[in-house]
């Protein structure tokens, strides 16, 4: 395997900075970026900036920001997706140093940003409020949606700019400027959207501050996450962090989305079209290197197609290109690091406890990048739930699990502690329905007939249990963003209480 030197690296990422109109790489700067191409450092770049000193210019931004009209408001957001037309491939490119996706994928997460800006352009126009019919005569009574005020983003290096934008688009149309804490496994990406959307805001003569960059480790997240200048916290990361996150936000009464671990499921039935259900299963185990929060980790299988389901996707694990994303054909680019294969490594010694590897697992070790990991995608056959499949091991590693009719599927794939995406491969409507329905999945996603991962902007994503609760993207997920204010007016001469009381 030959892979991308790590000067080349370098230069391609100063080169795809300068163009989003962020700083280049140096040698002296006090972030310092790296690749999981390589697993070496890519350079340094300057960005000291205090969570304190975030909150306090985006606090700023929000006195101005907040009487805004709504649909000028979206302009700055229409001209953000503008500029991620322009720079997309650049955007991309840095998404591919950093996060190690091959290139469709990593433009298919700058096309997610532009999806997210056209929702919420739209939606600039639609906040809409209610008018209800008051009890009281000469009485009106509504509802109006108000800006809430600063929004920190947490996000992770997984989608290292995706996950930003769709709370940035949508709070931005809200009314509130946004702090971002990206992982400090992706600076650079951050930076690069960072510097997209302060073009975006000077073109359209909005106010200085809209967007704020903080960049650190978990000390500078718990530290915008404690600080009540903020009112609500977006964070996406594993139920661990979730678990920290939601009581320091709910303790000063905050709020917080959180978007957390998943372990998702898919079932194949009897009745399943098969060629339909490997392809799926491959690119929901594989994609991004295992390393999405909706990739597929549990395969649970009708025992009448079981081994010739687990045949089939064993010899697409085996047949699928691994190595350097920026390569043309590559299809699993690396791990993030070498930390992400050895948590996978002791995740398959202990499924091997009870099950049978029966492809792949094994890392393709690159002499001129030692620290670099790259896998080969692992399938695993276990005779049951076992207690290893109760854990989601961020990795390419899937579980094949077996069952004899719907209702146990059901139990297995509700039988874990998390509840992001789920899947069922039928042909059967019966099936289909029964998995939708109330006593179905009891995930914040069920599909049917494509796998859990991947998703449109126009329905609200998130999911349940340790997942969180959290929505973030379409539907009605603006609503998060913004505060709720009833008001009663009452136009007539009179002053009657509500519910008939009497006083006087």
């Amino acid at each position: 395997m030959t892979i991308t030197s790590p000067t080349a690296l370098t230069s391609l990422a100063s080169d795809a900075l300068a163009a989003c109109g962020a700083s280049p790489l140096g040698a002296a700067g006090d972030v310092t970026a790296r690749s999981p191409i390589t697993g070496g450092t890519l350079g340094t770049i300057d960005h000291q900036l205090t969570v304190h000193e975030a909150v306090e210019r985006a606090a700023t931004a929000f006195r101005a920001w907040r009487t805004v009209p709504a649909p000028r408001r979206g302009e700055v957001v229409r001209q953000l997706g503008d500029l991620l037309r322009a720079n997309k491939v650049h955007l991309a490119r840095l998404v591919q140093i950093e996060a190690g996706k091959i290139e469709s994928e990593a433009l298919g997460e700058v096309q997610e940003m532009i999806d997210i800006c056209e929702f919420a352009v739209g939606l600039s126009r639609q906040l809409h409020g209610l008018t209800i019919a008051s009890e009281r005569p000469g009485h009106r009574l509504m509802e109006q949606w108000h800006p809430l005020g600063p929004t920190a983003v947490i996000s992770a290096f997984n989608f290292p700019v995706a996950v930003w934008s769709w709370n940035a688009a949508l709070a931005l149309v809200c009314g509130n400027p946004v702090v971002w804490k990206p992982s400090e496994l992706s600076p650079l990406t951050a930076l690069a959207a960072d510097a997209l959307l302060r073009r975006a805001a000077r073109e359209c003569g909005a106010p200085d501050d809209l967007g704020q960059v903080v960049i650190g480790d978990a000390e500078v997240g718990a530290e915008l996450v404690a600080h009540h200048g903020v009112p609500l916290v977006s964070a996406t990361g594993s139920t661990a962090m979730g678990a920290r996150v939601a009581p320091v936000v709910a303790a000063r009464f905050g709020r917080s989305i959180l978007e957390l671990g998943g372990n998702n499921a898919a079932i194949v039935t009897p009745s399943a079209d098969i060629e339909l259900a490997v392809r799926g299963i491959t690119f929901a185990a594989a994609g991004t290197a295992g390393q999405r929060c909706t990739t597929l980790r549990r395969l649970i299988v009708h025992r009448s197609r079981l081994d010739e389901v687990t045949a089939r996707v064993a010899g697409a694990f085996e047949s699928l290109p691994v190595g350097d994303p920026l390569h043309a054909g590559t299809l699993v680019g690396p791990l993030v690091n070498r930390a992400a294969y050895e948590r996978m490594q002791h995740a398959i010694d202990r499924a091997l406890d009870d099950g049978v590897l029966v492809a792949g697992g094994e890392r393709m070790f690159v002499a001129e990048a030692p620290e670099a990991a790259y896998v080969r995608p692992a399938l695993i056959s276990l005779p049951a739930q076992t207690e290893i499949v109760q854990t989601e091991t961020f990795a390419p590693l899937l579980y094949v699990l077996p069952y004899d009719d719907l209702d146990e599927a059901i139990a297995i794939q509700n039988g874990v502690p998390q509840g992001l995406a789920s899947s069922i491969f039928t042909t059967d409507v019966r099936e289909a329905e029964r998995f939708m329905a109330a006593d179905g999945s009891d995930c914040g996603i069920a599909n049917v007939n494509i796998g859990p991962s991947g998703a449109e902007i126009g329905g609200a994503f998130g999911g349940e249990k340790q997942t969180g609760g959290g929505r973030e993207s379409g539907s009605d997920a603006w609503k998060a963003y913004m505060r709720r204010a009833t008001n009663t007016v009452n136009y007539s001469n009179d002053l009657p209480l509500a519910q008939g009381v009497e006083f006087g």
